[in-house]
């Protein structure tokens, strides 16, 4: 779809499930029939507006539906979750993009989320139980209140394993201490596949490196184009140079340079803080404008 098809893509469904963390259901009959797992899209808000990428949660063909799970964070996402409301539209939907999940014939998996990543790896999840994998899902949160998704997981894992950072639901600690409990309970998995922080993932990498298991991550640099013809999202794999929106977003994680990307990412940080604080400045100032007839 192009920006400028004068197309737009409504919500049907909202949902929050923290104070910076939201679901939306988007409309999309075509794209709910072409997504695959671990496939993404891009999406302006507005015709002015920032071209974000981020990672299907989930699509139904059925319903004709695409799932995203979105965290406000930057200037971008604090507006959508400031207006996109069931009812309301969407400009752009660009997609699906990315290589789909290899699902092969591994016959034990291990799929780990962490916060915000937990919703990109369900649909990995998924595909891997329809293949006849038993999946074993760890899942990690800051707390209880932060947890979803659960319910959908248990529908298609064969154990579960919920981590939290304070104890307050499941294991107290980080997604690799379950990671550590699953290997232990099933050391003849064949694969993991790993979505979170970027952290997260290199921490993962080096629980199954020793034991030599293939493991996946799905990477999510700053994107523009979504094309590879920026270059924005370049990492380093291995002794060579990727781009992830055309030859990923999965990659083999014990391949992946994590602290270059961390550094990559860091770069970008000054002119997000300050694109945000322009747009609170913004919101403040309409605010305090006086409404229509009325006088200062």
């Amino acid at each position: 779809m192009s920006p400028d098809s004068g197309e737009s893509f409504e919500i049907v469904a909202r949902e929050d499930y923290s104070d910076v963390t939201f679901m939306l259901d988007i409309r999309h009959p075509a794209m709910a029939r072409a997504a695959k797992a671990g496939q993404f899209v891009i999406v302006m808000e507005h015709a002015q507006g920032e071209r974000i990428p981020l990672t299907l949660a989930d699509f139904d063909p059925a319903r004709g539906t695409i799932t995203l799970v979105i965290q406000a964070v930057g200037k971008t996402t604090r507006e959508m979750q400031r207006n996109c409301l069931a009812g309301t539209t969407l400009h752009a939907v660009v997609g699906p993009m990315g290589i789909p999940s290899h699902v092969g014939s591994a016959g034990k998996v291990l799929c780990v989320g962490g916060g915000l990543g937990v919703a990109p790896v369900f649909p990995q999840a998924r595909a891997h139980a329809r293949n006849g994998a038993t999946v074993i899902g760890v899942l990690g949160f800051r707390n209880r209140d932060a947890m979803f998704w659960e319910d959908r997981f248990r529908g298609v894992c064969d154990e579960l394993i919920v981590c939290t950072d304070d104890g307050s639901a499941g294991l107290k600690g980080l997604v690799t201490r379950g990671m550590e409990q699953a290997l232990a309970a099933h050391p003849d998995i064949d694969e993991c596949i790993a979505i979170g922080p970027p952290v997260m993932m290199k921490a993962c990498a080096e629980v199954t490196r020793p034991r030599r298991i293939r493991t996946v991550v799905s990477l999510n640099p700053v994107m523009v184009d979504g094309t590879g013809m920026c270059g924005g999202c370049r990492v380093k794999i291995g002794e060579g140079v990727k781009f992830a929106c055309v030859d990923g977003p999965d990659f083999d994680a014990h391949e992946v340079d994590f602290d270059d990307l961390m550094a990559r990412l860091a770069r970008f940080r000054p002119a997000e803080g300050e694109a945000l604080r322009k747009w609170e400045e913004s919101c403040r100032l309409g605010a305090a404008q006086p409404a229509s007839g009325e006088r200062y």
